[in-house]
């Protein structure tokens, strides 16, 4: 009795062990869509630098506090750079052409004493040169005073050269003083740093009383109305894709919650290291809260179909065949794939039974 039951319990699991999973194909809707994995970024996200190294002299922002285009956030101090402006401010102040205006008045003083000279000399020559004609004087006097209008003539021209000379270099001073001033101006203006853009302040990595150089960063702030995602994409995937494509996006931040999103942009150029493609994508609505470079899972959904004759894609022989109950193969067209199930499109029916192959 015993042995009677043990064979018909080996039997049965035998005979359970032996039968084959089936299936009917269904009518159901299907979607086919590639995985990306990666980044959120902040398309207005800058580095915050200092044009001039220095001592923290303060900080006034904080880390999550939101800014304003042009708030100021840090003052470094730098003592040459101040010494700098003040004593370019003492030079451009000195080379003012109003403030020389005593050296062009003695210029302006020897033209004057030229050019009486040179019209006191020219009617002596004058004189000299009548009287010679009438037979008065001699020809050295006569020379003599021709030479002094000569010399006088030549020393106006010269003294009004001199003038305008030193009018040239005058103003080439101011101007260039000036300039150099505001060059000054301009690098001690560098010690109060300023943001260029409205934005959260992601993070702060100076203190007062720190270092701060031309090579260190001294914040990161970031616009959040400009997020987007930085995707990348398998190069088995690439030429499935196209820009306008939606996206369903998971992130750990938002865990059971899906996103939608839509493909704005793909970049041409393959990583060689990764193998890759990058991508944008926009949110169609954004989670309530993003950070930059918070990680995120996205499916690109490539194709989609409602009501198609689906089956499992486990009971696929060699991607085009598929095995009916009576032990035959039926060599089937197929549609649109997942991970989980094909769409049938010709080969079989919803009646026929497929059996799981082993």
């Amino acid at each position: 009795m015993k042995n009677l039951l043990l064979f018909c319990l080996v039997f049965t699991f035998i005979a359970c062990k032996n039968k084959q999973e089936s299936t009917r194909p269904e009518y159901r809707n299907i979607t086919q869509s590639v995985y990306a994995s990666g980044i959120i970024k902040s398309r207005e996200q800058y580095q915050v630098f200092t044009t001039i190294s220095g001592i923290i002299k303060k900080v006034f922002i904080t880390e999550g506090e939101y800014v304003q285009k042009g708030q100021m956030l840090f003052q470094i101090k730098n003592e040459a750079a101040e010494i700098s402006k003040e004593n370019t401010g003492i030079v451009a102040d000195f080379n003012k052409i109003k403030n020389n205006q005593d050296k062009l008045a003695e210029l302006q003083s020897s033209i004057d004493l030229a050019r009486q000279m040179r019209e006191n000399d020219s009617l002596l020559f004058v004189r000299q040169k009548n009287l010679w004609a009438s037979g008065i004087g001699s020809k050295a006097e006569l020379e003599r005073k021709e030479l002094n209008a000569k010399n006088s003539k030549t020393n106006h021209t010269n003294a009004l050269l001199k003038y305008s000379e030193l009018k040239k270099q005058l103003r080439f001073a101011e101007k260039q003083s000036i300039k150099q001033y505001e060059i000054s101006a301009s690098q001690a203006g560098d010690l109060y740093i300023r943001s260029l853009l409205g934005g959260n302040v992601l993070s702060v990595f100076k203190k007062t009383g720190e270092l701060a150089t031309t090579q260190q960063p001294l914040a990161i702030i970031s616009d959040t109305a400009h997020y987007y995602l930085e995707l990348q994409l398998d190069e088995y995937d690439i030429a499935s894709t196209e820009v306008g494509m939606k996206v369903f996006v998971t992130m750990d931040s938002y865990r059971g919650d899906v996103f939608e999103a839509k493909l704005t942009k793909i970049y041409p150029v393959m990583n060689d290291r990764t193998k890759t493609f990058t991508a944008e994508a926009e949110f169609v609505k954004a989670p309530p809260k993003i950070y930059p470079n918070l990680t995120v899972e996205a499916n690109i959904l490539i194709k989609e179909k409602k009501n198609a004759l689906l089956i499992p894609r486990s009971y696929l022989l060699d991607e085009k065949y598929v095995l009916l109950e009576n032990g035959k193969k039926a060599e089937i067209k197929t549609g649109i794939k997942n991970y989980e199930k094909v769409e049938i499109i010709s080969g079989v029916n919803q009646n026929d039974v497929i059996l799981k192959p082993k």
